[in-house]
C-alpha cells in the first residue's frame, strides 16, 4: 500500500497485513509475489491473501486459521522498530487536536525520534501540507525514515528530515512567519522557543510534549517570559480500558496512565500585548540553580539506548522499509517473514 491509496478493499500486493492466529498471537507481513509467512503452526502463502477482503479468515498449511486485517496506524507505531521512545497514540491524538493540525498545514516537528508522531502528522496534513522534522541524531533519523517508508510504501515527498539542531537549522528551512504549527518533542524545548517564534505565523500554535513536571514548569515560564505568546495551557491524557463481557463490566486492571504533558500557546501578532498582561507572573524566573540542576537530562529521566541496540533497530527498520519497496517492485527481496 502506498500513501496515495485508500487502506481498504481487497488485499493487494504491497499491502501490510496483520494476522491474528492461534492463542491470539499476532504477526504482520507485507504481501509480495511468492511470499510466505512461516510460523510454528505451518506456512501461509501470501497468494492466499491477495484478493481477499479486509477482515477475512484464512488457513495455513497446518489448518490453523488466521484473521487478516490491515493494521491500523496505532498498531503499526506500537510494534515498529524504535531508536527513541515513541509518542503513544493517546498523546498523538491529543497533539493533533490541541495543535489543530489541518490538511495543507506547514508543520515543524522536533525531534523526530522513531517516526511515530511524524506518521500521524503526515496523515493529518495530507498531500498538500508540508512537514519539516528535525533530529539531532542521524541514527534516530534513519530509523524514523525507514519506519515511515515501511508504513506508507514510499518516502513522502512533502516530508523533509533535517539532521541537526533546530535552533541552528530552522532559519534555513523555513521563512519568517511561514509555519502554521510547531510540535516540540524534546528534552529541553525552551531552548527552541525563540527560534520557533520567528517562523510561526501570527495565531500559529506551538505545542511541547514533555515527560516531567519540572520540564513542564520551565517551558511554561519561558513561554510567558518571551511576551510573544498567549498564556500557555497544559494537560495530560490518561486512557483506561474496560472489560465488557455480559454483566462482567469493570475497568481493566491495567491502564495507560501518565506518559507525558502537553503544553500549548499561540503566537501573538508583532507588538501585540494581551489584555491580561498585568495578571501574569513576573518575568523574573521563579527558579534557581538547584531547579536548573533538576532539569538536566539524567534528572528528568532521559532514556538511554546502547549503540549496539540502536544499530540493531536501524537494521530492523531498514529491512522493513526494503520489504515495503520490494512489495511495490522497487527493491530487492527482503527475505522470508517470520512470526512476530
Amino acid at each position: 500500500m502506498t500513501g496515495a491509496e485508500r487502506p481498504s478493499g481487497p488485499f493487494r500486493i504491497g499491502d501490510r497485513v496483520q494476522l491474528t492466529g492461534p492463542k491470539g498471537r499476532m504477526s504482520t507481513t507485507t504481501l509480495r509475489e511468492g511470499g510466505e509467512l512461516h510460523t510454528h503452526h505451518g506456512v501461509l502463502k501470501h497468494a492466499d491473501l491477495v484478493g481477499q477482503p479486509d477482515g477475512s479468515v484464512v488457513s495455513n498449511s497446518g489448518g490453523h486459521e488466521y484473521l487478516a486485517l490491515r493494521p491500523l496506524l496505532r498498531d503499526f507505531v506500537m510494534s515498529m522498530p524504535r531508536g527513541a521512545a515513541i509518542v503513544y497514540p493517546k498523546d498523538a491524538a491529543q497533539i493533533l487536536a490541541q495543535a489543530d493540525i489541518f490538511p495543507g498545514a506547514v508543520v515543524v516537528e522536533a525531534g523526530v525520534g522513531s517516526g511515530a508522531l511524524s506518521l500521524w502528522l503526515l496523515r493529518a496534513i495530507g498531500s498538500e501540507g508540508r512537514l519539516i522534522s528535525f533530529e539531532r541524531r542521524e541514527d534516530f533519523a534513519e530509523v524514523a525514515k525507514a519506519n515511515v517508508e515501511t508504513f506508507t510504501g514510499d518516502a513522502p515527498v512533502n516530508w523533509d528530515v533535517v539532521v541537526g539542531d533546530l535552533v541552528e537549522a530552522l532559519p534555513d528551512a523555513a521563512a519568517p512567519a511561514s509555519v502554521d504549527r510547531v510540535v516540540l518533542d524534546m528534552l529541553a524545548p525552551w531552548e527552541c522557543i525563540d527560534a520557533v517564534a520567528d517562523v510561526l505565523t501570527p495565531g500559529g500554535v506551538v505545542l511541547c510534549y514533555v515527560a516531567t513536571a519540572t520540564q513542564l514548569s520551565r517551558v511554561a515560564e519561558y513561554i510567558r517570559g518571551t511576551g510573544l505568546f498567549t498564556e500557555p495551557e497544559a494537560s495530560e491524557t490518561m486512557v483506561r480500558g474496560w472489560h465488557v463481557e455480559g454483566l462482567a463490566v469493570r475497568p481493566d486492571h491495567r491502564m495507560v496512565a501518565h506518559t507525558g504533558f502537553l503544553i500549548t500557546a499561540r503566537r501573538l501578532a508583532p507588538g501585540a500585548v494581551p489584555p491580561d498582561v498585568k495578571k501574569r507572573a513576573a518575568k523574573t524566573p521563579s527558579y534557581g540553580d538547584a531547579d536548573v540542576e533538576a532539569w538536566t537530562p539524567g534528572a528528568v529521566g532521559d532514556r538511554q539506548i546502547t549503540d549496539k541496540q540502536l544499530r540493531k533497530r536501524v537494521r530492523e527498520a531498514q529491512k522493513h522499509a526494503a520489504g515495503a519497496r520490494q512489495a511495490s517492485g522497487a527493491d530487492a527481496d527482503p527475505g522470508t517473514d517470520e512470526e512476530a
